[in-house]
């Protein structure tokens, strides 16, 4: 496992990490001690950083995540996230008291007196603009509730206005094959402020596995079934925003690129990592073999400039057209 600085947190964290989101649900059926055991073979590979919310499963996620530590001597760090239990999900929502219930939701579900890392979920555009949600931020790390706190964002421009607040130390945000625009100008901006990348949906809800065909099919219970045109949340959350039968046609044209010996998945995630501006990878997993194979991929060599620019054109020609300016 290889191991890059977290923003200004003074973290070195696993450049491939965990994301949490599939052992909450929403991802199909999942069983505590199945995903218990992925969680735990993370760890045995080098993993120390692992990505939650306090809406995965309804704290199902950060559960599994406490009973980890318990069971554990390493020092795991741990990021959730609050904001997306509003109902309705507005910027007005985002405001002092409520910040304080989901965090203190979140400190009983972790077992915790600090939450480690504190991001704001994905929220309205207007809240980036609104310093007092910052300063309510910044209030809680003083009162020891929070040791950090970031964002994870639908959009570059969101990123942008984020990073303008001094005490953000990392962005979440979609970046993979399918997903390039951030690569454009928002790393050089975050890197000149020294503020960490957290890659997310860095497999494409998948579909960057490799393993998926037009006659897949989902549970009802999986966003990748009901969120394709974004009926429950941004449709970016969902095969990056992109049509299925198109991912499907640019996996197959990605597969000659892939070296002798990785699988598509390892690519994907070696892909990403080329980039120093990225600070992790957060691949969820729901099986340990899963665990494995992602967290192959932080010790294998380059992806050959011969490939990088290949999958450079493949966006260009196939996928930045429908994607790159929504995002």
């Amino acid at each position: 496992m290889q191991y890059r600085e977290l923003g200004r947190t003074g973290w070195k964290i696993s450049v491939v990490s965990f994301g949490a989101w599939a052992i909450g649900g929403t991802w199909g059926i999942v069983q505590d001690k199945e995903s218990l055991a992925a969680l735990h073979k993370a760890v045995d590979l080098g993993v120390n950083f692992i990505d939650t919310a306090d809406v995965y499963g309804d704290g199902r996620s950060e559960r599994l995540i406490a009973k980890l530590r318990k069971e554990r001597r390493e020092n795991i760090l741990v990021a959730t996230k609050a904001g997306r239990r509003l109902n309705p999900h507005t910027a007005d929502g985002y405001n002092r008291a409520n910040l304080n219930i989901f965090v203190e939701r979140s400190l009983k579900n972790l077992q915790v007196e600090a939450l480690d890392l504190l991001q704001l979920h994905c929220p309205p555009t207007e809240v980036y603009y609104r310093p007092e949600i910052f300063e309510a931020l910044d209030a809680m790390v003083q009162a020891g509730k929070i040791r950090h706190y970031g964002v994870s964002v639908e959009k570059v421009e969101e990123a942008l206005k984020a990073i303008e607040y001094p005490n953000v130390q990392c962005v979440q945000i979609i970046y993979n094959i399918f997903r390039q625009r951030p690569a454009e100008l928002f790393f050089r901006a975050a890197q000149e402020r020294n503020v960490g990348i957290l890659a997310r949906l860095p497999l494409s809800s998948g579909m960057l596995t490799g393993k998926m065909t037009r006659d897949t099919v989902f549970a009802s219970d999986d966003h990748r079934r009901f969120n394709r045109e974004g009926e429950a949340f941004d449709k970016g959350e969902t095969f990056s925003g992109v049509d299925f039968d198109l991912g499907l046609q640019a996996v197959e044209e990605l597969r000659p690129l892939v070296p002798p010996g990785w699988s598509m998945a390892q690519f994907a995630l070696r892909w990403i990592l080329m980039s120093g501006a990225v600070t992790c990878t957060i691949p969820g997993a729901k099986r340990s073999g899963q665990v494995e194979e992602n967290a192959a991929a932080a010790d294998l060599p380059p992806v050959p400039e011969r490939e990088m620019a290949q999958v450079g054109e493949l966006y260009r020609r196939l996928l930045r057209p429908v994607v790159h300016h929504l995002w």
